[in-house]
């Protein structure tokens, strides 16, 4: 009789034999992948190629009776388990080295309540089927900005993008969760029932259970949005960057401006000659009334001399892939990051200083705007606890020679050290990379203790530990 052999919890190896994954897959709608079975190397490839693990099995999950049955046989034997829903974190959380794999990815539906305004939501959908069954409808949540993106792992770390200074973060648009926990228990979430976990899922990550259908409020965007691109050569960067922020300080919530500090790439609205340039860009979209949206932009329009102005009407499921060319899966990539309540001079230089020696040609700095309605939400109402952020930088380091991996890697660091000073501490946790264990307690600041205390209760054998991990809280002794 055959055995297969997975990591455990412990860091040793557990020994299942054989007959026990047939008896798993003759109870799932889905299947078990093992090694050099197919399927296998789909589920374990994800968006970052840095990740490259190799998990002793794989349950591809089809529906909510396989989560549970993949949890129960994790829990059962103790095994090192990892959850997939897009695949699209910095960290590689999503895959395992030995354990189980619960991969979400094939589960992606999308129910949109037009009557209601509410849509349901597979863990395993991203943004861009989100996007095409809500805007059917003339609707939308906010999410992220690049479709490939998966619904789960943004939302469960708090979620922002375009609609963020509107309509608040993708957690304080979520009605409620359905979570399957450590004991293998279906429950349900939200503001009356498991009210303790539905604010721990609010930007708690994937710490205390298996989310296997998300619901959230829906609101009228779009189909058309005025959006698009200004770009500027770097030449005046710091003065263009100080305009940015007088015009982002009065600017209403309908309007977001991310700036991305980077090497011009072959877009066909720029010239040939400004290919491979340090460049200046605007990103921008307004969530609202067209003419009220131009009033607005002219500010931004009147910074400087662009090389090319690109905004106007356009589908809003179109702006939300705009930026995939850039983001497609394959590459290495590497991300450092901020949060700031301003932009003040000094750190302005630094990213000026840094932008001039990009390790590669498709590495970046973007900064995105917050503020808005994610400012006016209580500190301790979810777990997300940043709402003081004004913008979160994110330095994304990006190549295809592992040759460049080092280099890459320290510019990075550089970068993320120098602009310290300036930041407030706290970071986005989607944004963390896997070697930033040590920034976990700080991500969550003064809400931490209480998800400790909520993930001993949830999840006390921490089972859901590949994350950016909250560790239960130790048990309180008795005072003698």
């Amino acid at each position: 009789m055959t055995e297969i052999r997975l990591a455990s919890l412990q860091g040793g190896a557990i020994t299942l034999e054989s007959d026990a994954i047939a008896a798993l897959r003759q109870t799932l709608r889905g299947n078990v992948c093992l090694p050099e079975e197919p399927g296998y190397d789909e589920a374990r490839t994800i968006w970052n190629a840095m990740i490259d693990r190799h998990p002793g099995a794989v349950v591809r999950c089809r529906g909510t009776a396989d989560i549970i049955r993949a949890v129960r046989l994790a829990r059962e034997h103790g095994l090192l388990v990892a959850v997939r829903g897009g695949g699209h974190n910095i960290a590689g959380n999503a895959v395992c080295d030995g354990g189980l794999l619960i991969d979400l990815s094939l589960m992606r539906s999308v129910r949109v309540d037009p009557f209601h305004r509410t849509a349901r939501v597979d863990p395993g959908a991203t943004l861009g089927d989100f996007d095409k069954e809500a805007q059917a409808f003339g609707l939308a949540t906010p999410l992220g900005i690049n479709s490939t993106t998966g619904v789960a792992g943004l939302t469960l770390g708090g979620g922002f993008g375009w609609l963020s200074r509107k309509f608040g973060l993708a957690v304080d648009n979520l009605i409620s969760a359905d979570v399957v926990t450590a004991e293998g228990e279906l429950v349900r979430a939200n503001i009356a029932e498991k009210t303790d976990l539905f604010w721990a899922l609010r930007g708690g990550g994937a710490n205390f259970g298996v989310v296997s259908s998300f619901e959230f409020r829906l609101h009228p965007v779009g189909p058309m949005v005025l959006a698009g691109l200004i770009v500027h050569p770097f030449a005046r960067a710091k003065e263009l960057l100080t305009g940015y922020r007088d015009v982002a300080a009065k600017a209403p919530d309908e309007l977001t401006v991310w700036v991305v500090l980077r090497q011009a790439p072959p877009l066909p609205f720029l010239p040939a000659e400004v290919h491979g340039k340090e460049i200046v860009a605007f990103a921008v979209c307004c969530a609202g009334d067209e003419n009220e949206g131009k009033r607005a932009l002219e500010p931004l329009r009147a910074l400087g001399e662009p090389i090319a102005d690109v905004i106007g009407m356009q589908p809003f499921a179109a702006w939300q892939t705009a930026f995939d060319p850039l983001l497609a899966p394959g590459a290495y990539n590497y991300w450092k990051s901020h949060n700031f309540v301003e932009l003040n001079d000094g750190l302005l230089d630094t990213l000026v200083s840094h932008t001039t020696s990009l390790p590669t040609g498709e590495c970046e700095i973007f900064i995105g705007q917050l503020g808005g309605a994610t400012s006016r939400v209580a500190v301790d109402a979810t777990a997300f606890p940043h709402r003081d952020a004004k913008f979160v930088m994110n330095v994304h380091t990006r190549w295809r020679d592992p040759a460049d991996e080092q280099r890459s890697v320290a510019w990075a660091r550089r970068l993320f050290a120098e602009t310290a000073p300036h930041a407030t501490g706290g970071v986005y946790v989607n944004f963390m990379p896997e070697d930033e264990t040590d920034r976990v307690a700080g991500a969550y600041g003064p809400n931490y203790a209480r998800l400790a205390a909520l993930k001993a209760k949830y999840d006390p054998s921490n089972l859901f530990r590949l994350n950016q991990n909250v560790r239960p809280a130790a048990a309180q002794r008795p005072a003698a």
